[in-house]
């Protein structure tokens, strides 16, 4: 069994930055995919980040990119997200999801773009963004 746990949520102005992490604990195999989720009242969880650990493939949101870097200790089996430029809008629940696989990582934008596929998941750490 595979347990997610994040870390480094918190509230930030307009314009500032903050690091999250998500530490996995058991055996997630030698092939998986993980990557970083939102979700706001009352909307469907999207997408942010996904990144595999086969060939460190890496698929961002547009609403993103240039803006938050997802990195992965493979060492260690720690997610981050740096995030810079923090708007508003980035505000929400962020979750931090994994996928497994006995042949190859499965595809980071087919992930990113459909959560429900994803079988592992965190807790999540609340982002607040105030303008």
């Amino acid at each position: 069994e595979v347990d997610l746990v994040e870390s480094g949520g918190g509230s930030v102005e307009a314009g500032g930055s903050l690091k999250l992490s998500c530490s996995a604990s058991g055996d997630v195999g030698a092939h998986y995919t993980m990557g970083w989720f939102r979700q706001s009242p009352g909307k469907e969880r999207e997408g942010v980040a996904t990144i595999s650990n086969d060939d460190d493939a890496i698929s961002y949101a547009d609403s993103v990119k240039g803006r938050f870097t997802i990195s992965l200790d493979k060492a260690k089996t720690i997610l981050y997200l740096k995030m810079d430029s923090l708007k508003p809008e980035d505000t929400a629940m962020y979750y931090c999801g994994a996928d497994l696989s006995r042949w190859k990582a499965p595809d980071v934008d087919i992930f990113r773009a459909n959560p429900s596929l994803l079988r592992i998941w965190g807790q999540g750490t609340q982002v607040t963004v105030s303008s």
